[in-house]
């Protein structure tokens, strides 16, 4: 399925993966978003659970084996991006997974320029993608007891 002008909505992963009152943050390599900072993710490909998204894409972007922390996402998300004529460029439902790492050592690979591990008190300071901003609004109580 194309990611650009796609026919129908596509399904995206992120790995929100916390340790020690930090955030691992990636700085996109590709588009929608492109140099701005998110969390590892990516889309679900065909015959993959979503859970099994967030342990393969937090690998491939920056280099951490994962293991998510509980079964449901921490939350859903729609993402929309029009062109400058109005047409839909983008259209991804984003669902957010809380993980903590388990292994590798955090490098950026595959559609990540950069990776790191940044104090949840920092990342808003950070030129954050408009998805991960809405998240971090609704949910840094939380990753800031984790």
């Amino acid at each position: 399925m194309r990611r650009e002008y796609p026919t129908q909505p596509i399904v995206g992963v992120g790995a929100v993966i916390v340790q020690d009152g930090k955030l691992v943050l990636v700085r996109r390599g590709v588009e929608p978003d492109k140099g701005k900072w998110s969390i590892p993710g990516g889309g679900v490909e065909l015959g993959e659970t979503v859970r099994d998204t967030a342990v393969r894409e937090a690998k491939e972007e920056c280099g951490l084996d994962i293991e998510l922390v509980g079964d449901r996402p921490m939350d859903a998300l729609d993402k929309m991006v029009p062109d400058e004529k109005g047409r839909l460029q983008y259209h991804y439902v984003l669902l957010q997974f809380l993980a903590r790492p388990k292994g590798g050592t955090l490098k950026p690979t595959s559609d990540a320029t950069e990776a790191r591990w940044v104090p949840i008190e920092e990342v808003e300071k950070y030129d954050l993608t408009n998805s991960l901003r809405l998240f971090l609004k609704k949910h840094r109580k939380e990753l800031e007891g984790f």
